[in-house]
């Protein structure tokens, strides 16, 4: 799994609405983030009604497969054993491939995690998807869910992780360490508020970036992927700003720098 991806929320459509409009522009979009260097990327079934994941199927197509990683998710009110089924042959249909990891996007309040672990399950037996992972689940519900999966392992759970949202420090990520579990850091910019020069926290963030010679934001990635087991996935819908996501690798901040860091930006 590549520590850096790119997130698709808002391609395609919003919460359950399609808007294809744009399609031939997210699709060149996405291939020019293959051809920058990206490999991973992350849809789900709820993102504009399935049309990220037709953007992303059509924006894979001619690259090979085995170089891409692919994540989707399955909407927590198509938890039951037939729904998940059906929701990931819809979902592979859109994609035009195979799933890499296939996630339940919240826990569901209706349908036991068993239930849902067992479609997974039924999934990676049928060659549909690859790995299977939770998504928005603290610690309780992440260890009900490893202790619901019986012939294969739970291997992620995407959560919302960055400077100013660094309460899975607190519970989560330790367990997710022991079990060599993968936070897969969506948000990992915040949503607005991080890189926000009025932001208390934001004179260190840059004091530190310029000590680097980069930018505020590829600093707070840097600091995200130095975590353990931690991956991104930040949302990028212009070219400068994939490239600049993606100097985030190659480098790392010193654990002197990442303390100020810490200190600025308190687990609240």
């Amino acid at each position: 799994m590549p520590v850096i991806g790119l997130g698709t929320w808002g391609i395609g459509g919003g919460y359950w609405t399609p808007d294809c409009s744009r399609k031939a522009e997210w699709v060149a979009l996405i291939r020019r983030a293959i051809e920058l260097g990206y490999r991973m990327f992350d849809t789900a079934e709820m993102y504009g009604g399935g049309c990220s994941e037709e953007i992303i199927g059509s924006a894979v197509s001619g690259f090979s497969r085995d170089d891409l990683f692919i994540i989707s998710k399955v909407w927590p009110t198509h938890a039951s054993f037939n729904d998940v089924l059906r929701s990931a042959r819809a979902s592979v249909g859109r994609l035009g491939t195979f799933i890499d990891l296939y996630l339940l996007h919240w826990p569901s309040r209706e349908v036991p995690i068993a239930e849902t672990i067992r479609a997974f399950e039924r999934l990676i037996d049928d060659g549909l998807i690859r790995f299977m992972g939770v998504s928005n689940f603290d610690s309780t519900a992440l260890m009900e869910a490893m202790s619901a999966a019986k012939k294969y392992e739970i291997v992620a759970d995407e959560v919302k992780y960055n400077l100013t949202d660094r309460f899975i420090e607190r519970d989560l990520m330790p367990i997710a360490v022991k079990e060599n579990i993968a936070i897969i850091a969506y948000s990992p910019l915040g949503t607005g508020n991080l890189l926000n020069p009025s932001n208390p926290g934001y004179s260190v963030l840059k004091t530190i970036a310029d000590k680097y010679g980069k930018t505020p934001a590829q600093v707070a990635l840097n600091w995200l992927i130095s975590k353990p087991n931690t991956v991104a996935i930040p949302k990028a819908t212009r070219e400068e700003h994939l490239r600049e996501n993606l100097g985030a690798l190659g480098w790392r901040i010193n654990q002197e720098d990442q303390k100020q860091l810490e200190q600025a930006y308190p687990i609240t």
